[in-house]
């Protein structure tokens, strides 16, 4: 709800005047374009609108309602798309190749060996493109044409959205959508309220409400008066800002201050709400939907910047053999200046008797066209499709499946796959992240005294029950019986303090009476009848929780209108009787305040009621309150060793004259435009000051099932485990150890300073403590020397030390930091110390952190230790965090969906966690990592082949290799196989993995994918491709063939290598790894076969019938059975030894799985038909 200022006009919510941080910037080129062009960039400093004045408005040429999504038109795609592409580096490599290869005296190979390879992938590029891009015109059209009332000349007529202007008055209807950004005049509802859904822009589905002014809610439908309105707007410029808005309404020569609460935006939907007229202030391409659409940083992998610094390692390599190239040609050019040497051999055709240097640097260029299959240009199309194969996987995994809210697991990216499996520290929000975010009031303290304690009998009962020595039912604890009083009742609210109950009841206790109304008053819900049930729509479930509590002891939130709240109150004479507040003002809450205070009239008396986070409130009390909080602050210690979240409550009663006074400057600082939010402050912090103290409340909120569990397996996987939380230091202390973030044997390290100096200090203390102990423990000694945090121990608790140091030298420790402390250890001077220190630790846990505090955090990990980085959260004040690291993680929860939109995965629980980075990580790491390797093998393999070639035609450039060949050598004959490896392969099953968690080290050391790895296959694929091409030397040197059938033989002998080779990586085979794998062979053959057949005399070699004659010599198939067997010798020998010698912790868990499964396979039993015993048999078919 918003606020309102009796009597001159409405308030505003507090809105920062600078623009959030990820305020939208432009593009480079339009910041380029601007500096260049000053002219072309609007110079809009305020938004001007008169309503029902085209003219007025037409002035400031504000953009018009035409919104457009698509990024090409007919025109622009073809030259804007191929500009996009070939800032690639290897698209521009294989275009500069191909024009290269226009030049006839220069290429060997057909010109369409590179064209259509690269044509391929452009144009899978560019379809993509296009089909996305005409979904967005689609869209864009649909959007743009839809229906508008617009008022025009007194009367309704009906527009298109793109019709639609600034200034124009609008009439929409029921589950309509919102047309632009526009300022709310008047509604069908009660008090002019208006009901809107705004899931399209932060993905929440409960309902919002919006009013207007007073002063325009009388326009009703009288299209007489609004198309006479000629309300004057003054406006924040154009911003991405979706839960602020700052301005002002001059109607009838008065100033009345706009706020969020006035203004619906487009995007949103008319729900509840017969009609609503509004006045469009933002059109187009200036609403905050439009400005909200600009393009996420784009999240690089690591696996990504390591395969780029491959391809330039590939193409120096690529040098390297151009540059032999280079040299041999030389030698061989100047021999035969000299002489007839080399002529036996090889004829030469120099008449132009140019010199050799001159021929050699022109052969160079030969050579890098025949060698250009060093560089894999499939390699980022395969990557990409792999990729989106593994998120399917994720996608479909029906055990991270959470069916009571039905969430499936979402993988939002799929260029994140392979991070999963390196995570090393994990940042969690804690509620709704690692708790349930349902709240249940639970307890409370009112003026000193503790309310809804388990009596002792309670207790007994349950230690009864906990030793198993009665069972009980939870029935037979002694709950208050609500319904016998209360027909509001929740019948699942639990309460078992029947003498506070009674209290309420009687009315006896004005401390209670004042508490619960205070609940009642203080707050954002919107009351509804559903199926005759009252019900609560709120936007936090601690305010849900609070109202239901105070419903439930006979303090009924009923109704509630921009001016009124209704409560129906119980009285002793057994009846519920309403009571009627006016509403004077509401002072919002938010992450800077941290309260929320609300102004009250009833019966000619007015009163503020304030309720907050414990020091924030403690800080505004009256002198009277000091005693009374003492005791409370031991009832919230106590209530935060339990778990429990708490909150303040206070009030203050105000005199007629004191609240005019400051409702008058509360009115001119609403109406303020510059540095509106410190002057609101300012007024906001002058009423909330001498207050008195009501007492506390403390909720519940329960761990989600299987967090304990899932955070203790991560830890045992060496992932370390941060939790930000804006709780409380005891709350979130407890909630460490609930959670196993913390357990008994660890040592607690408390960090809380009130200085920059004494931050410092204790950091500095705390790293030498650190290094000493690491140094005693290497040393298995320990000083006798006091330790230099003696002076420190009072703050960093009795936990960090022991009587006995020997034993604290071993024992983990868990960091505590609050959010002030924090401020400080972020601080450029500190925050490498802070770094140090939290490190070493095992546990760490911020208390009271703002959500830019979460991200910096994040940051600091990410940048410093240069690891990689995983957040998770669940609401909107994650989103910072999430998108800071490496990889970010939504939890579907009760605190809308902006984190799920801002995330690169989503799941229902966080026990899902587990699964997604324990299995799906090491899975997606692994397969990537290994198709990476094969990937540059089999392609550097091929090209190794065609030079060794060169060393026997005097490095002329020319190819034994058939230009078609070439073409699908990694177009069809070795494209499948690795992709279905890739996607299906697996070296454990889920449950060995999930078992022992120490596998996911594999990715956390990256020892799949290292550069040695590298090395050692690039040698491997010298050897094999030596091994293919001598052995087919050697086997035809007698024999007088020509070099194109040579060509067929190292052609096909090598594809069968290199498909041999991924079978023998193939851990894990499948129906569809044989079909592909044997059958890229088999059409390896087929092709040639078919191919060769076919007469054309416009190939450059005669292949004629080529393929049937070699196949008719016993050399070739010599040689297809000899070679590939040499070729994998080696790396066959290596996989016994490593086997056998040296198996890795993975390689023997899949050693055993393979033994358990062969021993299942030939155990069997079966049930003797004649006297139904079982027998068993073994290394046997069942009969």
């Amino acid at each position: 709800m918003a606020a309102v200022d009796a009597g001159s006009g409405p308030a505003v919510a507090i809105v920062p005047e600078k623009l959030a941080d990820d305020e939208q910037k432009e593009p480079l080129f339009e910041r380029i374009l601007y500096t260049l062009l000053p002219m072309l960039k609007s110079h809009e400093d305020r938004r001007r609108v008169r309503a029902n004045d085209p003219v007025f408005n037409s002035q400031y040429k504000y953009a018009n309602n035409v919104v457009i999504t698509s990024k090409y038109n007919v025109l622009t795609f073809l030259p804007r798309n191929l500009f996009e592409q070939f800032l690639r580096v290897a698209n521009t490599y294989f275009l500069i190749l191909l024009i290269i290869q226009l030049i006839p005296s220069v290429s060997s190979v057909p010109f369409y060996s590179t064209l259509i390879p690269l044509v391929a992938v452009l144009s899978v590029t560019a379809i993509k493109d296009a089909y996305d891009d005409i979904k967005r015109h689609v869209s864009d059209h649909r959007i743009n044409n839809r229906a508008a009332r617009v008022i025009r000349d007194g009367q309704l007529v009906d527009l298109k959205w793109k019709d639609v202007r600034v200034g124009d008055v609008l009439r929409l209807e029921r589950d309509e959508f919102i047309t632009a950004d526009m300022l709310v005049l008047s509604s069908s509802e009660p008090n002019s309220l208006v009901y809107i859904e705004t899931a399209e822009l932060d993905g929440e589905t409960n309902l919002k409400v919006r009013q207007p002014i007073p002063e325009t809610a009388h326009l009703e439908d009288h299209l007489d008066q609004l198309s006479k309105f000629e309300g004057y707007v003054e406006a924040e410029i154009p911003n991405n800002r979706l839960h602020k808005f700052v301005g002002t309404l001059t109607y009838n020569d008065q100033q009345y201050s706009l706020d969020n609460d006035k203004i619906v935006l487009r995007g949103c939907r008319l729900r509840n709400t017969k009609w609503m007229y509004s006045m469009v202030v933002y059109a187009g391409r200036d609403t905050k939907l439009v400005k909200n659409s600009g393009k996420t940083k784009f999240k690089r992998t690591h696996l990504d910047l390591f395969m780029n610094k491959l391809v330039i390692f590939i193409l120096m390599f690529l040098g390297v053999c151009l540059l032999i190239g280079l040299i041999g040609s030389w030698i061989f050019e100047a021999v035969y200046a000299a002489g007839d040497g080399f002529r036996l051999f090889v004829p030469y055709l120099n008449s132009a008797q140019d010199s050799a240097a001159e021929l050699a640097w022109l052969q160079i260029l030969s050579n890098l066209i025949v060698l250009n299959t060093f560089v894999p240009i499939s390699l980022y199309v395969t990557v990409e499709v792999i990729r989106l194969g593994l998120s399917l996987f994720i996608n479909w995994d029906v055990k991270m499946y959470y069916a009571p809210n039905d969430v499936p697991p979402l993988a939002r990216t799929t260029t994140l796959n392979e991070e999963l499996g390196q995570i090393e520290y994990i940042f969690s929000d804690k509620t709704g992240t690692l708790t349930q975010n349902i709240m249940t009031f639970l307890k409370c303290s009112i003026h000193g005294r503790k309310y809804g304690e388990v009596t002792a009998e309670d207790k007994e009962r349950e230690q009864i029950v906990s030793t198993g020595e009665l069972e009980l039912l939870s029935s037979d604890v002694k709950q208050v019986d609500f319904a016998s009083w209360n027909s509001y009742a929740d019948k699942g609210f639990v309460f078992c303090d029947q003498e506070f109950v009674d209290k309420c009841k009687s009315k006896e206790d004005p401390e209670c009476d004042e508490f619960f109304r205070l609940l009642c008053l203080c707050h954002t819900v919107l009351p509804a009848m559903e199926k005759g049930e009252l019900v609560y729509n709120a936007q936090s479930p601690d305010e849900a929780a609070l109202v239901q509590a105070a419903r439930n002891f006979g303090y009924v939130f009923k109704a509630r209108s921009p001016f009124t709240i209704t409560l129906d109150v119980f009285t002793p004479g057994e009846e519920f009787v309403p009571e009627q507040y006016e509403v004077l003002n509401i002072l919002d809450f938010n992450n800077e305040r941290k309260r929320m205070s609300v102004i009250v009239k009833y019966e000619d008396k007015i009163t503020l009621y304030c309720k907050g986070a414990d020091s924030i409130v403690f800080a505004r009390l009256n002198e009277e309150s000091q005693p009374l909080m003492r005791v409370t602050l031991e009832h919230l210690a106590e209530y935060a060793r339990e778990g429990l979240r708490t909150l303040v409550l206070a009030k203050k009663d105000l005199t007629l004259e004191e609240y005019t006074m400051w409702a008058e400057e509360h009115h001119q600082a609403s109406i303020v435009q510059e540095n509106r939010d410190a002057a609101l402050d300012l007024v906001y912090e002058k009423i909330e000051q001498d207050l008195t103290l009501l007492g506390a409340t403390a909720i519940e909120d329960k761990l989600q099932d299987g967090v304990p569990e899932t955070i203790a397996n991560l830890a045992k996987a060496n992932i370390k485990i941060w939790v930000l939380t804006g709780d409380k230091q005891e709350t979130a202390i407890n909630i460490g150890y609930s959670s196993c973030l913390i357990d008994q044997d660890m040592d607690i390290v408390k960090i809380n300073a009130t200085s920059m100096e004494e931050c410092q200090d204790i950091l500095e203390a705390c790293r030498q403590e650190f290094t000493s102990q690491e140094e005693a423990e290497r040393d298995n000694s320990i000083s006798s020397t006091e330790s230099l945090l003696s002076r420190f121990r009072p703050i960093l608790g009795v936990g960090c030390y022991k009587n006995d140091r020997s034993r604290f030298i071993t024992l983990p420790k868990a960091l505590i930091i609050d959010g002030q402390t924090l401020m400080f250890a972020l601080d450029k001077s500190l925050k490498v110390l802070f770094l140090e220190v939290a490190k070493q630790c095992h546990s760490v846990i911020c208390c009271r952190v703002t959500p830019l505090q979460k991200a910096a955090v994040v940051e600091l990990v990410k940048v410093h230790l240069h690891q990689m980085t995983l957040a998770v959260g669940d609401g909107a004040n994650d989103v910072s965090m999430i998108q800071k690291a490496n990889v970010g993680v939504g939890i579907a929860g009760k605190e809308g969906m902006q984190a799920v939109m801002a995330s690169d995965f989503s799941l229902g629980r966080f026990q899902f966690l587990e699964k997604l980075l324990l299995v799906h990580g090491h899975w997606c790491y692994s397969r990537l990592a290994r198709m990476m390797l094969y990937f540059f093998y089999k392609n550097v393999a091929y090209a190794v082949l065609i030079f060794w070639f060169q060393l026997f035609n005097a490095f002329s450039g020319s190819n034994a290799i058939d230009g078609i060949n070439l073409l699908i050598f990694n177009l069809v004959y070795t494209s499948l196989p690795i992709i279905v490896l890739a996607i299906t392969d697996q070296d454990l099953r889920s449950p060995a993995l999930l078992a022992d968690h120490s596998y996911y080290e594999e990715g956390l050391c990256s020892k799949v994918y290292t550069r040695w790895k590298f090395w050692l296959t690039m040698l491997d694929a010298f050897y094999q491709s030596a091994v293919v091409f001598f052995v087919a030397l050697g086997a035809y040197h007698d024999l007088a063939v020509g070099i194109t059938e040579f060509g067929f033989v190292i052609n096909i002998t090598i594809v069968i290598t290199v498909s041999l080779h991924l079978a023998v990586e193939t851990l894990h085979w499948t129906v569809v790894n044989h079909v592909v794998l044997w059958g890229s062979i088999l059409v390896t053959f087929c092709f040639n076969l078919v191919y060769t057949a076919i007469d054309t005399q416009q190939r450059i070699m005669d292949t004629y019938w080529l393929m049937y004659q070699t196949a008719s010599r016993a050399q070739f198939w010599f040689v297809l059975m000899l070679a590939p067997m040499i070729a994998l010798l080696p790396r066959l020998v290596a996989k016994v030894i490593e086997h056998e010698v040296f198996p890795s912790p993975v390689l023997k868990a899949r050693i055993g799985e393979k033994r358990q499964w062969k021993s299942k396979r030939t155990k069997a039993t079966r049930v003797d038909a004649i006297d139904g015993s079982v027998v068993e048999q073994s290394n046997c078919h069942p009969l």
